[in-house]
């Protein structure tokens, strides 16, 4: 989708953005070491009648991270808002797959009363339990500091069938054609870096106790066959929202949106066209 990009300095980044189509706003959100990439199939099927931005994360993708100590949950929401603002952006609604889900649920905090719509696809909203919980964050703190970590996992990770088993072990399944963006972003020592900042800095833990105040208007949507995320943390997490959502799809993995995109793009405009219709009719929603 390269003849919709352009890049846009924004302290502290210089953020890579996608934009296209006309009608109400939807900012897409990738997650963890993904990029803009990962919406390919779904952006032009959707500003087909809205008007549609995607962005990479700091420093994953094409956008320069400015500051590594700006990876972390709060910051990245904060730092996105500030593009939004920056670029007049007033997302009617934000799109965020996996880790981008919790930044969405994030800038919707920080907008309330006027939050958008959020839509949360295989959100990434547990933390590990147990032993695991404690050593995970410590491992990926350690492993971002380690000089050369990024090169030795590029260096693994761009072997043949690597990238087939990473996408395989998330439940799903792409065609070759699109394993071929996966391999450029793993091949990026930058791109592996901002992914291992990121896991480094990341905690859910004041956002998850907050959920019962968080008043978005959300839906969460989760395929059974996510390996990467059970798909009963959205079904949990929405029980707990006030105006939260669950939607279940059976079968299909973490990327969702990549295996079944005209599926994903119906949902979202249903649940676009339900808000526009309740404004109509001047009720709450």
């Amino acid at each position: 989708m390269a003849e919709h990009s352009r890049f846009v300095a924004c302290k502290p980044h210089r953020w890579h953005v996608q934009e296209a189509g006309r009608g109400p706003l939807l900012l897409l959100l990738h997650g963890a070491g993904g990029g803009a990439q990962s919406w390919r199939h779904l952006f032009p099927l959707l500003i087909q009648s809205n008007r549609v931005i995607c962005i990479d994360l700091p420093g994953q993708g094409f956008t320069k991270m400015g500051l590594h100590r700006r990876c972390g949950l709060d910051e990245m929401a904060e730092d996105v808002l500030a593009l939004c603002h920056d670029q007049s952006w007033t997302p009617d609604m934000i799109i965020g797959h996996s880790a981008g889900a919790a930044i969405s649920l994030r800038m919707a905090e920080m907008m309330q009363p006027n939050a958008p719509r959020i839509v949360g696809i295989n959100a990434a909203l547990g933390n590990f339990d147990g032993l695991a919980g404690v050593v995970f964050p410590i491992i990926a703190k350690t492993l971002a500091m380690v000089p050369f970590v990024a090169d030795i996992f590029k260096a693994s990770a761009t072997r043949p069938k690597s990238v087939e088993r990473l996408i395989e072990g998330t439940g799903s399944h792409l065609p070759t054609k699109d394993l071929r963006w996966y391999r450029a972003l793993v091949g990026s020592r930058n791109h592996v870096n901002g992914t291992l900042q990121m896991m480094a800095q990341w905690t859910l833990d004041g956002l998850l106790e907050r959920l019962p105040e968080n008043t978005a208007n959300t839906i969460l949507i989760a395929a059974t066959g996510d390996k990467a995320v059970p798909h009963k943390t959205s079904k949990t997490c929405a029980e707990k929202m006030p105006n939260g959502n669950y939607h279940e799809i059976f079968g299909f993995g973490h990327l969702l949106h990549e295996e079944d995109a005209p599926m994903i793009a119906n949902l979202i405009q249903s649940f676009l066209e339900l808000r526009q219709e309740t404004n109509e009719m001047g009720h709450a929603i």
